[in-house]
């Protein structure tokens, strides 16, 4: 089971899909967590200085694995932020989900208690809204992709009084992170990659523009296919997804009925995260070897969505057969 990074200030809560999720419950996020209680999540907006911030001294580049010399002397009080490599990629916003490589490490010490660059995959998370511990908060928001910032954050703006005795982080501790930000994600983010052919004229069509709108999803006058259905609309090239992978995706579901929306993440302007063990089987089965940064078309007949059991007050019917386009934004 891939370890949840030690950053969360409280475990990061899968979302039941809205009109697209079952009621089973994530058995590893309660498991596979190590985050800390939130005691410390109304920390004081802190002063942000310079430094002192410790030497990188090997893996200098950004997307390089960072060995962080040890700090000397006393650390400061505030919130001490350096951006070693200037990044010309979008902006971190306020409630972005930000994808960022990083290391952490205690200054006294310099005792590594946390890195993603071991585990192969940046992690994603919200920032600015609590997720994180808050000199993460605080210092990231208003970077741009592809920036490497150093960060030393005092006790309050880590884990507080109570530390994080599973990473060896005590109260007192002042911590040092290395963060390699690689995007970041919004309501207004969109499929990135080469545009796949939709020449079965059975089958939904779906738009291909990428400005953060949701696209058109025009159903044909036929029968709606008895099989589940998964096609690229545009390929991008990620990684490809596993079945027990969570995700982040921008998404719209219309009936093939007749073509009217019944659920987007779009209208309410807000990404939608969640497990593929948690959703209907169509989505499961319709987005596991799918890659990363895709727009995937995806027909969910009834036996693999609600069959005879549709959501309480929701538009879709008995037995009705399911549309999606589904933009693939990362892995968590």
């Amino acid at each position: 089971m891939r370890r949840r990074s030690l950053l969360l200030a409280v475990p990061a809560g899968l979302l039941t899909l809205a009109g697209c999720g079952d009621d089973k419950p994530d058995k590893s996020s309660a498991s596979s967590s190590s985050s800390p209680s939130p005691a410390n999540s109304a920390a004081p907006s802190a002063k942000i200085v310079s430094g002192p911030v410790p030497d990188i001294t090997k893996g200098t580049k950004f997307g390089e694995k960072p060995t962080v010399a040890k700090g000397t002397g006393k650390p400061s009080s505030d919130l001490a932020v350096k951006t070693v490599v200037q990044g010309d990629g979008v902006t971190v916003a306020k409630s972005d989900f930000l994808q960022a490589n990083y290391l952490g490490q205690i200054w006294d010490t310099a005792k590594v208690f946390d890195n993603s660059y071991d585990r192969g995959a940046p992690a994603v998370f919200q920032i600015g809204v609590g997720q994180v511990i808050p000199g993460w908060d605080q210092a990231l928001v208003g970077k741009k992709a592809g920036s490497r910032v150093e960060l030393v954050l005092p006790p309050a703006l880590g884990y507080g009084e109570q530390g994080n005795p599973q990473a060896g982080i005590k109260g007192t501790d002042t911590l040092v992170f290395v963060v390699d930000i690689v995007d970041s994600f919004n309501g207004k983010s969109s499929a990135k990659g080469d545009t796949a052919a939709q020449d079965d004229k059975a089958l939904p069509k779906v738009g291909t523009d990428t400005d953060g709108k949701a696209p058109s999803i025009d159903v044909p006058k036929t029968a709606a296919p008895t099989k589940l259905v998964s096609e690229y609309v545009i390929e991008g090239d990620g990684a490809e997804l596993k079945a027990d992978d969570q995700v982040l995706v921008q998404y719209k579901g219309v009936l093939w009925a007749d073509g009217k929306e019944f659920d987007s993440s779009y209208k309410r302007g807000q990404l939608t995260q969640f497990s593929l063990q948690q959703v209907v089987k169509g989505w499961a089965q319709g987005l596991t070897g799918k890659k990363v940064g895709s727009r995937v078309l995806i027909v969910v007949p009834p036996a693999l969505g609600y069959g005879d059991n549709p959501p309480k007050d929701s538009p879709i019917k008995k037995d009705s057969t399911l549309v999606f386009s589904v933009d693939i934004l990362a892995k968590m």
